[in-house]
């Protein structure tokens, strides 16, 4: 993580701090103060990519704060190598618990949000409102899969072989990590400053093995005694859901249908001309988006 000055220099008043939950060290980014609404990220992607979202946040009268999940730099790497998506869960929930203990407000993009519907389920009340993004309800996407998310996701796939996905992602600077990020969100011109963190992260041969270890151990996580009945309870907690029109990692259609998982207040947002980085596309729209329901 950069120096504290290297940090404000980025976005004025940005805090940097270390918080230990679940029995690890996170790093966060930190932003405004207020009722607090944690923003959890997901893969390829970093705490950083908040940013203009946490910004908005903070001019609202939030405080945003936005941690490096498990294993991603500079957040500590597990020493049990442990990344189940019910550990995942277990962390946002000790977050919420270090950050002050009150029920907080979670924002989550990817495996973020994977990890906050399952902190949702798991504690209800340590969540005011949620809002999940790019991935749907854990249950119906489980059993909605089709020919044509099957296709989209075979990635999951690949990374469940040892080491050649490691020298497939690193080959050519990093090109088919990029071919990969264009795929899902088409329409996405982003620039070589917006990846350099997470190219820098995921240059060390350990957070790259983090960042994969979540998929590795996706077999792991629906062993755990209990967890397919927890992927398929429903979530209380009010929630708002958001899609990107263009996601070429997991499609909107898997959205469709899901409102009885949700027996709590539901909506659901579809970002026109956004793929599955809507936050880092349309940065002030999804900011809208999440602003009004944490408002209403």
């Amino acid at each position: 993580m950069p120096g504290r000055q290297g940090v404000s220099a980025i976005v004025p008043g940005v805090r940097q701090r270390w918080l230990d939950a679940n029995g690890l060290r996170f790093a966060a980014l930190e932003l405004g103060d207020g009722p607090l609404v944690l923003c959890l990220h997901g893969f390829p992607d970093t705490a950083w990519s908040f940013l203009p979202v946490m910004q908005r946040l903070a001019a609202d009268g939030y405080r945003a704060v936005a941690p490096f999940m498990r294993g991603y730099l500079p957040t500590a790497v597990p020493p049990d190598g442990d990344y189940r998506a019910t550990t995942l869960a277990a962390d946002v929930l000790g977050l919420i618990d270090a950050l002050g203990g009150r029920a907080a407000a979670v924002v989550g993009h990817d495996w973020g949000s994977l990890a906050a519907q399952l902190a949702a389920i798991r504690k209800p009340e340590a969540m005011e409102r949620l809002v999940a993004c790019a991935v749907p309800h854990p249950g119906h996407f489980a059993t909605r899969l089709r020919l044509r998310q099957l296709r989209r996701s075979y990635y999951i796939g690949l990374f469940q072989l040892p080491r050649l996905p490691e020298r497939l992602i690193v080959a050519q600077d990093f090109r088919w990590l990029r071919e990969l990020i264009r795929r899902w969100s088409p329409g996405w011109t982003f620039s070589e400053a917006e990846l350099a963190p997470l190219l820098a992260g995921l240059s060390e041969p350990a957070r790259l093995q983090a960042a994969l270890g979540y998929y590795r151990q996706l077999p792991q996580s629906l062993r755990v005694p209990g967890a397919w009945r927890w992927v398929q309870s429903p979530i209380t907690v009010p929630t708002l859901a958001i899609c990107g029109a263009e996601d070429g990692c997991i499609g909107p259609e898997m959205f469709d249908g899901q409102q009885w998982r949700y027996t709590g207040p539901y909506q659901c947002r579809r970002m026109q001309g956004a793929g599955h980085f809507m936050q880092c596309e349309q940065p002030q729209q999804f900011a809208d988006h999440v602003l009004g329901f944490l408002r209403g």
